[in-house]
């Protein structure tokens, strides 16, 4: 394992395996590499560490300026000193997610060529790159954590929408190097109207003529930026409740007073118009394709035979359990859910339920009262680890 070389555009930190990894489809993936951000020091027990893991649309800056967007870190307000994931007393560890764009292997990066014949471009490897799942993630993660820093157990796995999912699988596949568990605003699997979402997104990309088959990244700089950008304004929008839309948008007009049927735009359209817009510019629709298919795919109680208990029969982890009362992508009944199976399965369980009107994205803003509680919980689990 050694530092891989970064991409032109982006000097990520990226650890790599020559090796790869095996996928649930049967394919192997090699090399790998996983991009990371850290934050905090490793103890020389190594029994510090936290993994926090990324959402859809996220990547490992978890607390410092975004290299391609300028933004702060999406998780920027709860990394720190003395804040719930404290670096004066954690290590924290996030990856970019297999089959990502910010450096780990994925569409966007350079496809191994066996023949040795020569290209007249880059051959990447686009929609060549294989179907993962979320327990292939976690796969790409475990290699990161227990292979490159060397840490036989993690303190917590904690993580939001699909990084909840992938706090699960952890939980699932490698119960006994996970001291604490943290899935927040998620569920065990996707919905048929979650799925019916992204399937609209991925049309809207396949439909751009611009996507060109998968195969944009042969033309220099084109991109399906048009399907691109429909798929994230749908998907934005089911990130919101209808009480935030009101709040912060009504029926508000862009620099006008009232209607004149001709080029008014309403708050609301030109919000959206420019979350599509941004995110063009720092996503890959060929990820955004592979990585809702892996959402979409995700079951864990199918991964234990129809049985969600069954899938933490004997589990030692300790879980906490978020949900927002005005998140309609997961809601509480699935949270409620999971818990009914934790409990059956005879885990340490805490749950709580957070009032607030922000929709999905409320996870990832202010809230103190949830801050509060995952703080609470993590300085209770690394107590019992004398940490």
């Amino acid at each position: 394992m050694t530092e891989a070389p970064p991409p032109a555009e982006v000097a990520h930190r990226r650890a790599h395996f020559p090796e790869g990894v095996a996928l649930d489809c049967g394919a192997v993936v090699a090399p790998l590499d996983v991009a990371y951000c850290t934050y905090g020091t490793l103890n020389a027990a190594r029994s510090n560490a936290i993994l926090v893991c990324h959402a859809l649309t996220g990547d490992q800056y978890l607390a410092e300026r975004h290299p391609l967007t300028g933004r702060p870190g999406w998780w920027q307000a709860i990394v720190g000193p003395g804040l719930p994931l404290d670096t004066d007393r954690y290590f924290i560890i996030c990856s970019n997610v297999l089959g990502g764009c910010m450096g780990t292997t994925g569409p966007r990066e350079p496809m191994p060529v066996s023949d040795g014949a020569p290209r007249p471009f880059p051959h990447l490897w686009g929609t060549d790159f294989p179907n993962i799942t979320i327990r292939d993630m976690v796969r790409a993660q475990h290699k990161l954590v227990r292979e490159y820093f060397g840490i036989e157990r993690l303190l917590a796995v904690v993580g939001g929408s699909m990084g909840g999912m992938q706090a699960l699988e952890w939980a699932a596949t490698y119960p006994e190097m996970v001291h604490a568990c943290a899935p927040i605003a998620t569920a065990t699997h996707h919905s048929a109207q979650n799925i019916a979402f992204h399937e609209v997104g991925r049309a809207a990309i396949h439909a751009d003529p611009d996507w060109r088959g998968g195969r944009y990244w042969e033309v220099p700089g084109l991109i399906p930026a048009k399907g691109l950008s429909v798929a994230r304004m749908v998907a934005h929008i089911t990130y919101l409740s209808e009480e935030a839309l009101n709040r912060k948008f009504g029926r508000r007009l862009r620099g006008a007073p009232a209607l004149t049927f001709l080029e008014d735009v309403f708050e609301v359209e030109s919000y959206l118009r420019h979350q599509g817009s941004s995110f063009t510019r720092r996503f890959d629709a060929n990820s955004y394709l592979t990585i809702t298919r892996a959402v979409d795919y995700f079951d864990l109680a199918a991964e234990a035979g129809g049985d969600l208990a069954a899938a933490f029969h004997g589990t030692t982890t300790r879980f906490f359990v978020a949900s927002f009362s005005s998140d309609w992508l997961f809601p509480t009944s699935e949270s409620r859910t999971l818990v009914r199976a934790l409990n059956a399965a005879a885990a340490k369980v805490s749950f709580v339920e957070i009032t607030s009107d922000k929709g999905h994205d409320a996870f990832l803003l202010d809230e103190p009262e949830f801050h509060a509680a995952l703080g609470g919980f993590l300085r209770g689990a690394a107590s019992k680890l004398g940490v």
